[in-house]
This record gives C-alpha cells, structure tokens and sequence, in this order.
C-alpha cells in the first residue's frame, strides 16, 4: 500500500491519495478544486485512480471530488447517510455510487470500510485503512472533519453557515456519540484529519499532521469531557466566525460543483482599460502586499493581499455574481492568486493588471488613493481627545482577549455590511493584529 498526503496551505487542508501498488488502482479522498496534484501523486506510484470519495459535503472548500472523477473516470463514491433533507444532489452522475456505514471499498488489497461519524455534518463519514496485502485489521481512519490533532470538527456550521435552524446543540450530541462509539477502536489506529491549523472547520486544530486514536483520548480534550452536557458546552464554546463564503460552499458542493475541465487562465488585460472595468462595476483586487497599497492604490479597488490568507479574506468579501479582475505584482502570482479563488469557487476572473504599469497609466482623471499610517502613540493622544474613533476590525475571539477602552468591534468580514456603524463625524482608524491605519 501507498499513501500520499496532500496539504493545502491557504485552506489548511488535507486530501490523501492511498493505493494498491500491485493492482495499479488508487482512491483520493477529500481532493480539493485543482485536481492535477492527485493525478501527478497516482502516476507517480504507477497507480490511476479508479476511485474518488469525500468525507462530507464540505463548507470551506470547494470540492474537486466530481471534477477528478470525471477526469480519470473513477467512480465516485458519496455519503448516503444523514438527515434526508441534506443529500447530494449529482448522485445519479455515470460511475457514481452512494455508500452507508459498514460497506467496504476495495483498491486492489486495500480495504477502505465506510463508518458514519455524524456530528460536524449529518452525513461524515469516516473511512478506516486496512492494507490488506499484509494485515487483517485496519492501520488507520481517514476522519476528515470529524476528530483533527488536538481538536474535534465544530458541529455549528450547518447552523450558522447553511442556515439551517435549529441543529448546532442536536448536532453536537451527534458528535458526542460518535467520538464515544469510536473510542473502542484499538489505540494504535492512525488518525489521518482532513485539516490542519489555520483551518476555520475547528478552534484548536494542532499543525501536527496526524495523530492516534490512543494518543488522542489522551490529549484531545474532546475524549476528557465527564457528560454529554460538559461536552456540548465546550465544543460551542468560542468557535471562531464562519466565514460568509461557507454558505456558498455547502450550496454548491450539495448541488455537485460546475466541472471545469482544468483550472481557467485569465488574459492579462492592457492597464489602460482599468478604468473602463471599474465604471463597468467589475471588482477589481489590487494583490499586492497591504504597505505598498497604502502609499498608492487605484481608488474603487479591493486590497486582498496574494498570501497564505488570501483564499479566505477572498472569500470573505468577494462576490460570486460578478466578474473580478486582479492587479498582481509580478506576473507569476497570477496563476497562483486564480487558484486560490478556484479553490473557494470564485472562477469569474476575467482578467489580470500588470501593476507596474497601473502606476504608469493615469486612471482617468482621478490620483492614486492612499492610506495614512498612524504611529500607536499618536492614536491614543488623538482618542483621548476624541479626535479620531477606532474600529477593531479582529475576530471575537481576539477582541474578547483584550481591546482599546472606547473602540468600536466590526470583525472585518462584516465591515461592508455595518457600514452604517463607523462614525462619520471625525476620521477613523482600524485595529487589527499587526498594524494600524488610519482613514477620513
């Protein structure tokens, strides 16, 4: 047997390609958007993948599941567990199989055996890893979304994500008896999550890569709660805000996700036409790092800086009904920047500004805008006198460790829509973890 991990940096995501050597065949479980990775990962084994399956319908990424079996011609294989009122609805797509706990999928020799694990969503499943070519009993569980390193998934995102009312405390129960029914596994059963810190399905995920089951019931504190009720608590407690774009993502990957055929390439368009863009109301995302877009940017452009971040600040605050266009520093971080947007579904990118020559160009009759920076001391003269207002643009969880006596708390994936809430009587600056700035 062979087993490839995948590790996505800007979604802290993990997908996991496992084969049989001796019979050439491969399954990929939980592939995100850019599936040539896994086709690359399976040849270089000498294996071709012949079978696709995801953990779960996912919410912080979008799925590539449909898009590489329809490349390889794999048969994909789907939850049919859960609630019947969330269900995939492309499971009547050629070489698509529904799967339910206790079926076992064979790769050759290797036994990949279906078990339900409800809690982060109603239809997870888990799969356990037996290699079959030397042992009988299972080496491993590929547990996706349902137990990380240190962490559990967080069962509220159906709630607050997919909207749908009423589930965050039922399905935390959900999880509760599913670690409780997995803890009878043997202690040695490698854990293999499908996230890593950074991730936003979590609150604590460990950067460890994988775990064990024994190991994890004694360090993870999800195994060490006393009750149901000490548990439900904990694992509501402080779930970072779910960015707005998993509502897209539950959505779509439910629906089965548009297959593309291989990732798109913008034009990189002339400079001279950024005006006409931005009156024909395309949002336009100037890439480059946060300091250089303060000391000069074209004004009506989105600052999302190209970084480990990035896919998730885009999906935060870019639309999915409009066409964007990107302004890069160097041409090589135009197709990175277009594959993090694929990977969140964001495939409307029209075209790509060279911004060494933005600077060049006028930009109709307007000057470049900036942003002036405000040393700390200054700014806390400036609130004392009431000259200045601060809005803290973190997280709750960091405003809540500790915040500026006087400031206003707009976590910035919110900012746009409470608007209304900023002060309009003096200037104002932002609060953020690494920086300060300030605006009229």
């Amino acid at each position: 047997m062979f087993v490839k991990r995948l590790f996505e940096p800007g979604l802290a995501q993990t997908s996991y390609v496992i084969g049989c050597p001796a019979a050439g065949e491969a399954i990929v479980i939980d592939p995100n958007r850019d599936v040539e990775p896994y086709v690359q990962a399976a040849t270089a084994e000498g294996a071709r993948i012949t079978h696709v399956t995801e953990t779960h319908i996912h919410a912080d990424y979008l799925s590539g599941s449909r898009e590489l079996a329809a490349r390889t011609g794999a048969t994909l294989h789907l939850s049919d567990e859960g609630d019947p009122d969330w269900k995939y609805q492309f499971a009547s797509d050629p070489h698509t199989t529904l799967v339910k706990h206790g079926e076992r999928i064979m790769v050759g020799s290797v036994a990949v055996d279906v078990v339900h694990t409800p809690g982060h969503t109603p239809e997870h499943l888990s799969f356990l890893i037996t290699d079959g070519a030397a042992a009988s009993e299972p080496m491993a569980a590929a547990t996706g979304d349902f137990i990380f390193v240190g962490d559990v998934g967080r069962p509220d995102l159906l709630e607050r994500a997919a909207r749908v009312a009423g589930t965050m405390e039922s399905s935390a129960r959900q999880l509760y008896g599913s670690l409780r029914r997995f803890e009878g596994l043997p202690d040695w059963l490698q854990i293999w999550p499908g996230h890593g810190a950074g991730s936003a399905c979590g609150k604590g995920i460990s950067s460890i890569p994988q775990s064990t089951l024994g190991y994890e019931k004694r360090f993870n504190w999800a195994f060490q709660t006393g009750s149901e009720a000490e548990f439900v608590a904990r694992v509501l407690e402080g779930q970072p805000d779910p960015p707005t774009y998993f509502a897209m993502m539950k959505r779509l990957n439910k629906a089965g996700p548009r297959v593309l055929g291989g990732l798109l390439q913008p034009p990189t368009v002339d400079a001279g036409r950024l005006a006409a863009a931005l009156a024909a109301g395309a949002v336009v995302v100037d890439t480059r790092r946060a300091a250089n877009f303060a000391v000069g940017h074209v004004p009506g452009t989105i600052n999302i800086p190209f970084n480990a971040s990035f896919a998730t600040w885009a999906g935060w605050l870019l639309p999915y009904t409009t066409d964007l266009h990107l302004i890069v520093d160097r041409p090589a971080d135009a197709a990175g920047a277009v594959r993090s947007l694929a990977l969140i579904g964001l495939d409307r990118v029209a075209g790509v500004f060279d911004a060494a020559e933005i600077g060049a160009v006028p930009i109709g009759d307007r000057p470049l805008g900036t942003i002036p920076q405000i040393d700390p001391g200054d700014l806390a003269e400036a609130l004392r006198h009431g000259r200045v207002a601060v809005i803290d643009v973190r997280n709750t969880g960091e405003w809540r460790s500790g915040h500026i006596h006087g400031a206003t708390h707009v976590p910035l994936g919110y900012l746009a829509e409470h608007g209304a809430r900023l002060p309009a009587d003096r200037p104002s600056a932002r609060a953020c973890c690494g920086a300060w700035d300030s605006s009229g």
